[in-house]
């Protein structure tokens, strides 16, 4: 780029910033949208330099390009928004429980809280992760054998836990994600 269209781009960021600033915090929801806005304008400003007016007509430029990406703006902060319902709608569906169930998860949070930073990490690489013994052996950094004695001593403190309060374990009331709503 020629020192010409350099400094005249420096020049017309120096008059103007401030002002373009002020107009997108006005239409922005936050100051990290606005600054994202005024980045963008001026990027844009940057790579058409040779198209920018000269003087007092390069603000309202600035100000048509800055209306525009905050059109785009907006229009990807209302597709991020469905999208985020539609996901929430979702995972509402899929870990669905009764109330009875959301008081013994709470019960088995709190449990699990009492737990060991160890044993909790242990437990939930293979509860939450689905990790086996050889894959959090490497994760760890520890041997399978190690892994495994951990493991079995992380369970059955976490078994004796729950059963001093009083969360009754059966083979058909486990943690898991409901696949489909039952009627």
């Amino acid at each position: 780029m020629s020192d010409e269209r350099l400094a005249r781009f420096e020049a017309v960021y120096q008059e103007t910033y401030g002002r373009v600033t002020a107009y997108a915090a006005r239409r922005c929801a936050s100051p990290q949208d606005a600054a994202d806005v005024v980045a963008e304008t001026f990027t844009v400003a940057w790579r058409r330099v040779d198209e920018l007016p000269y003087g007092e007509e390069a603000l309202p430029w600035l100000y048509a390009v800055a209306r525009r990406v905050l059109a785009n703006h907006h229009r990807g902060e209302s597709r991020r928004r469905a999208r985020t319902a539609e996901l929430d709608a979702e995972l509402a569906d899929l870990y669905a429980r009764s109330p009875e169930a959301e008081a013994e998860a709470a019960a088995v949070a709190q449990v699990f809280a009492t737990l060991s930073d160890d044993d909790r990490e242990l437990l939930a690489l293979v509860a939450w992760e689905e990790l086996d013994r050889p894959q959090i052996a490497a994760a760890m950094g520890l041997s399978r054998n190690a892994v495994r004695i951990r493991l079995h001593r992380a369970r059955r403190r976490f078994a004796r836990a729950l059963e001093e309060a009083g969360v009754r374990h059966t083979q058909g009331n486990r943690l898991v994600p409901v696949k489909e709503r039952l009627s």
